[in-house]
């Protein structure tokens, strides 16, 4: 059988300026850069690889996909990402279906949501 795998590409202005931000939210490994390009791939572990892909236009709306990143205390984890670049992009946190989650931004303005693990 044939593994299918899949990695993510992010549009932004400027993929070095933002691969430090997102290398250290997801805890991956700038591997390196290539004209319009930024590749980052998890450290240790296995995982989607991200591109980052410098594109002209700036972001004009919503994403049409995000990120969900998922934290044990995402108060903890919305501080530090704060301090990364991050902004919230609404106070307090959304909750839904008994799951809460804290909608925030990259330092560009993408769109992410910073979600509750599920308990083990």
């Amino acid at each position: 059988m044939n593994h299918i795998g899949f990695g993510l590409v992010l549009d932004v202005a400027d993929p070095d300026a933002v691969a430090p931000f997102w290398a250290a939210a997801l805890s991956y490994t700038v591997v390196g850069g290539v004209g319009n390009y930024v590749m980052l791939l998890p450290e240790g572990r296995s995982g989607p690889k991200l591109l980052l892909q410098r594109v002209p236009e700036g972001k004009t709306g919503k994403n049409r996909m995000h990120l969900d990143i998922d934290a044990p205390d995402i108060e903890a984890e919305a501080e530090r990402l704060q301090a990364l670049g991050a902004r919230r992009l609404e106070p307090g946190q959304v909750q839904e279906h008994g799951h809460r989650w804290i909608r925030m931004a990259d330092p560009e303005g993408n769109e992410f949501c910073l979600s509750e693990a599920a308990a083990a």
